[in-house]
C-alpha cells in the first residue's frame, strides 16, 4: 500500500509495475477514484501519473471514455529497446574515451561494491543502484543531447527494465554483464565499451519481452 504524501513518480512506478507483470491486463480499465483509493491518494497524482503512463505507451487515454490498459505488441518493445541498445553503446563508448579519472574511480567502486546487493538478492536495492549505474555512463559520455535522449528512452522502458530482476538469477547475471562495459571503460576500450553495453541491453531486451508476450496472450480474445 502506498500512502498519502506519495509522489507521482511513484504512481508511475507502482501502477506501471502492475502493468507490466499483468496484475493489471490489457484492455482493463483505469478508473481515477478507484486507483486513489486503493493507492489512499487524492486523485491529482493519478491523473498526472496516467498521463505519463500514456506517453510511455502502456496506458491508452480514450476521449470521454478515460484510459485503460494499452496492448504493449512485441514489435514496439523491440524498436524501443533496439534503440536504447545503441544510445547505451554511444555512452558506454564516449565514457570509455571521455571519462575523468575521479568518475572512473567512482564507476568501479559502485560496481564492486553492488556484488553484496547480488549475494544478497537484495533485488530492490540493486534496482536502484542499477538505474544510477546506467546514469554513470550517460554522464560519462560527456554530451547533453544523448544523455538526455538516452533518459527519455529509458523513463519509457523503467517498467519493463524493472520487471527482468524479477527472473531467476537475472540479478547475477546483470552485474556480469556490468562488469564487462566497467573493465572496458577502466582500461579506455571505447569499441568494447560500446559493444558490452549493446549486448547488455539486448539481453534485457530479450528477459523483459517475457512479460510482453504474457500480456499479449493475456490480453488475447479466448474463443470456445
Amino acid at each position: 500500500m502506498i500512502r498519502s504524501g506519495t509522489t507521482v513518480d511513484q504512481m508511475v512506478r507502482a501502477i506501471g509495475d502492475r502493468i507490466v507483470t499483468g496484475f493489471l491486463r490489457p484492455g482493463e480499465k483505469l478508473d481515477e477514484t478507484s486507483l486513489a483509493a486503493r493507492f489512499d491518494v487524492s486523485r491529482t497524482p493519478v491523473r498526472e501519473a496516467l498521463g505519463q503512463l500514456s506517453a510511455m505507451g502502456l496506458v491508452e487515454r480514450r476521449p470521454n471514455r478515460g484510459a485503460i490498459v494499452a496492448v504493449v505488441t512485441q514489435e514496439h518493445l523491440a524498436s524501443m529497446f533496439e534503440s536504447m541498445a545503441e544510445l547505451e553503446a554511444i555512452c558506454a563508448r564516449f565514457s570509455a574515451e571521455r571519462m575523468t579519472s575521479g568518475e572512473r574511480r567512482s564507476l568501479e567502486i559502485e560496481h564492486q561494491a553492488s556484488a553484496r546487493l547480488v549475494q544478497l538478492r537484495a533485488e530492490e536495492d540493486y534496482e536502484y543502484f542499477n538505474t544510477e549505474f546506467h546514469t554513470r555512463l550517460y554522464r560519462g559520455a560527456h554530451n547533453a543531447h544523448i544523455y538526455e535522449m538516452t533518459v527519455m528512452t529509458r523513463s519509457r522502458l523503467a517498467p519493463f527494465r524493472r520487471a527482468q530482476f524479477m527472473l531467476p538469477g537475472r540479478l547475477a547475471k546483470s552485474w556480469q554483464e556490468h562488469d564487462t562495459i566497467v573493465t572496458a571503460i577502466m582500461r579506455g576500450d571505447g569499441n568494447a565499451a560500446g559493444k558490452a553495453a549493446r549486448d547488455h541491453v539486448s539481453i534485457v531486451s530479450e528477459a523483459s519481452a517475457v512479460f510482453a508476450v504474457g500480456d499479449q496472450l493475456r490480453a488475447a480474445p479466448q474463443h470456445q
